[in-house]
């Protein structure tokens, strides 16, 4: 079943709606303002994020950017009458997937949560890494050595995942700062090479394995 966060301060408009995607096997947590969606999305991260742009407390585009922040593979419908081409600009620059204008049909909808759904499981099918004697499993944000297991945040399999998909080759810097933490500045950098260190003292079992600091430009993942 299809987890759907869906964010409209309509109250009549969000009934019929999440009544329609029920109906249809969806699986609906409504939520009336952005703080509240912000909440609810890191309490329990859906499969998709239907959302508003014009809501109470926190708008949709800033919804949008606070959860890409922290996720950048859960799909962002927009689903709202803001229908200025600068409007759905801003939104796809802002991480979108898509962008419905209202009015609507419930039909039109149901297909598009479906297609986007659809390929997120596509590009998240046997997402297993082996890294030396490691396998980092990025659904379940685990890296496991052996019997053992260890709980990665969202960070630090992303980071994990990206130096090895690069392996031997430097990531610099900048490049991981502005995927993961859209942010430059130096409590950032510190922030950085935590994670690298807690990566490193994760995969120490394996002794060919390497993450190598390319000091002021980026990281280099090696396995002997």
């Amino acid at each position: 079943m299809v987890d759907v966060l869906y964010i409209e301060d309509e109250t009549s408009l969000a009934l019929i709606v999440a009544d329609s995607l029920e109906a249809h096997g969806f699986r609906v947590n409504h939520k009336e303002n952005g703080r509240e969606a912000l909440v609810a999305f890191k309490h329990r991260k859906p499969d998709i994020v239907v959302l508003d742009v014009m809501m109470p407390q926190m708008d949709g585009f800033t919804l949008a950017q606070e959860i890409r922040k922290v996720d950048l593979s859960t799909p962002i419908l927009f689903l709202t009458a803001m229908t200025q081409t600068e409007d759905v600009v801003k939104g796809f620059h802002l991480g979108a997937n898509d962008y419905v204008r209202k009015p609507f049909k419930i039909e039109e909808l149901i297909v598009r949560i479906e297609s986007l759904t659809k390929k997120v499981i596509t590009a998240t099918t046997a997402k297993q890494f082996a890294i030396g004697h490691y396998v980092l499993d990025t659904i379940k944000s685990t890296l496991t050595f052996g019997d053992e297991q260890e709980k990665l945040s969202f960070r630090e399999t992303e980071l994990l995942r990206r130096l090895f998909e690069h392996k031997d080759e430097v990531v610099p810097r900048e490049e991981i700062i502005r995927a993961y933490w859209n942010d430059d500045t130096y409590f950032t950098g510190r922030s950085l090479d935590v994670f690298i260190s807690r990566i490193r003292k994760y995969l120490s079992k394996d002794e060919r394995i390497k993450i190598t600091n390319i000091r002021s430009i980026g990281y280099m993942l090696t396995i002997d």
